[in-house]
């Protein structure tokens, strides 16, 4: 059981990812990504569960993803399943990457404070 080949987002995330790209300056998908997905693990609750992406507006490969993190992305998401007591089989874990994607990028352009790359650092710092 592993991570997915690739990662799929909805146009509704790729709007708040734009959004994200224009106050920080990141251009890459692949960095806002990683730093949604690391913004949610830090809640102590589950994210709401989202369906698979229909509409699928941003793809890349999970290398892309992930960088040379991989294998410790994909163990966090485990992880956290493991401690909240979710499904661990391939499918739910690869509903959590997402629904933690999805959570994590709310997260980040809701916060008001989050104009720029420094704050960004900060907030999870």
């Amino acid at each position: 059981m592993g991570p997915p080949e690739s990662v799929r987002i909805g146009s509704d995330v790729r709007e708040q990812l734009i959004t994200m790209k224009r106050r920080t300056g990141v251009m890459n998908w692949n960095v806002l990504c990683r730093w949604a997905l690391c913004r949610s693990l830090a809640e102590p609750t589950a994210p709401p569960t989202t369906s698979p992406n229909s509409d699928t507006a941003v793809e890349m490969t999970w290398k892309t993803f992930s960088g040379a993190a991989g294998d410790l992305y994909w163990w966090l998401i485990k992880q956290r399943a493991r401690e909240l007591g979710l499904p661990l089989d391939e499918q739910a874990l690869h509903a959590q990457l997402r629904a933690h994607i999805t959570r994590g990028t709310q997260y980040l352009v809701g916060d008001a404070n989050m104009r720029d790359t420094p704050d960004l650092v900060a907030l999870l710092s």
